[in-house]
């Protein structure tokens, strides 16, 4: 089979879309498959040569007056490849798949993995239309995409080529070579997360701050970049945090401060799925998060960590009270974090996602439809 995926970029930025992605690139790619990646190119490309994924450059922007020229250019890249699926990341590589149908007779699947984007509306123009999780499969057909047409595959971190070849020359995963541990002070609260209004940060540090009251202390571990930064490191300085809040910024590998957690916390207000609780659960973390989204599928409907409403800085400083006070309970979530961890590996990714391809494939030869007549209209 020959396969294309497209998104904006290839970045090692810690972007959970091109994650997801170039593991299921290099597995397929693995399995025997032809693939290649369309992009405006990035840090992942190394590796994506190591497995033997090609890498085509297709630079993709929001303008419409470029639509014109990405159009030639993804035209020209069809042409040349031929690919029996074009499976579209994000929005624009979607819709100028879509628009290029009249010339190359390939199934379209794309996969939402933004939900809370508006724009993911216009993923519904695959001819199989994927969710990230079940939460965000009935959000899209609540918003207008037929059952029949939606699929769910849960992502995966578990044996991810990500973390197998992680350097140029690696052969091993991160637990084998991991580098130099961060100097953390305990007890240690932890988040790896965008900083983004929607990730709740902000609720965080308002629960922090509540928590630094009984437990004086503790040290909050902020991982990630993002937009709101500068607002955040504002907010933690109003609220006296300075020297208990830190922000750490994008980090290559966030293993380490998974592994010194004692609490981990995610409060998204929107989250489709979150391979930073993954990530959590697999270094065996007492985790708290926000019951939004595909969170609860994540946490096995709270068999694997505490879930708390979202913008609720009280009931989020009270979860992790209780676990920075008490050990045993601490212990009790971080055993139950590395229960049935089989869900989280990849291969079930690689498996579905085939599947996928192939009853599709099938379906377009049972029914050869002109796909220059799909609309964008509602429930087409």
């Amino acid at each position: 089979m020959k396969i294309l995926h497209l998104a904006n970029h290839s970045q090692k930025i810690g972007n959970g879309i091109v994650n997801v992605m170039v593991d299921l690139a290099c597995l397929q790619a693995q399995a025997g498959h032809q693939v290649a990646v369309a992009s405006s190119g990035g840090s992942f490309e190394p590796l994506l040569t190591r497995y033997g994924v090609q890498h085509l450059t297709l630079v993709q922007t929001k303008h419409p007056w470029r639509v014109p020229a990405m159009l030639r250019q993804f035209r020209g890249i069809a042409d040349r490849f031929q690919p029996d699926i074009v499976h579209a990341h994000m929005m624009t590589g979607a819709l100028l798949a879509w628009m290029a149908r009249a010339r190359a007779p390939y199934t379209l699947i794309t996969t939402v993995h933004n939900e809370f984007q508006r724009a993911s509306d216009l993923m519904r123009v695959g001819d199989q239309v994927v969710a990230v999780s079940e939460a965000v499969a009935q959000a899209m057909i609540r918003r207008g995409i037929a059952a029949e047409r939606m699929s769910v595959v849960r992502n995966g971190i578990i044996g991810a080529p990500r973390f197998l070849h992680d350097e140029p020359g690696g052969e091993s995963e991160r637990a084998s070579a991991a580098p130099p541990a961060p100097s953390i002070e305990r007890p240690s609260v932890v988040t790896v997360s965008g900083l983004y209004k929607r990730k709740g940060i902000h609720d965080l540090l308002s629960a922090f701050h509540i928590v630094r009251e009984q437990q004086p202390h503790a040290h909050l571990y902020l991982v990630g970049e993002g937009p709101d930064r500068a607002a955040l490191e504002a907010l933690s300085r109003r609220l006296g945090l300075t020297q208990a809040a830190h922000f750490i910024g994008y980090v290559k590998d966030p293993a380490p401060y998974f592994r010194q957690a004692d609490v981990f916390v995610l409060p998204s207000h929107s989250e489709s799925s979150s391979l930073a609780i993954m990530e959590a659960r697999v270094a065996g973390c007492a985790i708290v998060a926000t019951a939004v989204g595909g969170i609860p599928e994540t946490l096995a409907h709270g068999a694997a960590g505490q879930m708390v409403p979202p913008s609720d800085p009280a009931s989020l400083a009270e979860a992790i009270v209780a676990l920075l006070r008490d050990e045993q309970w601490r212990k009790h979530w971080q055993m139950r974090a590395r229960e049935n961890l089989d869900a989280l590996g990849v291969d079930h990714v690689y498996n579905e996602y085939h599947q996928i391809y192939l009853e599709a494939l099938a379906r377009r030869a049972a029914n050869p439809i002109d796909e220059t007549n799909r609309t964008l209209d509602r429930g087409r």
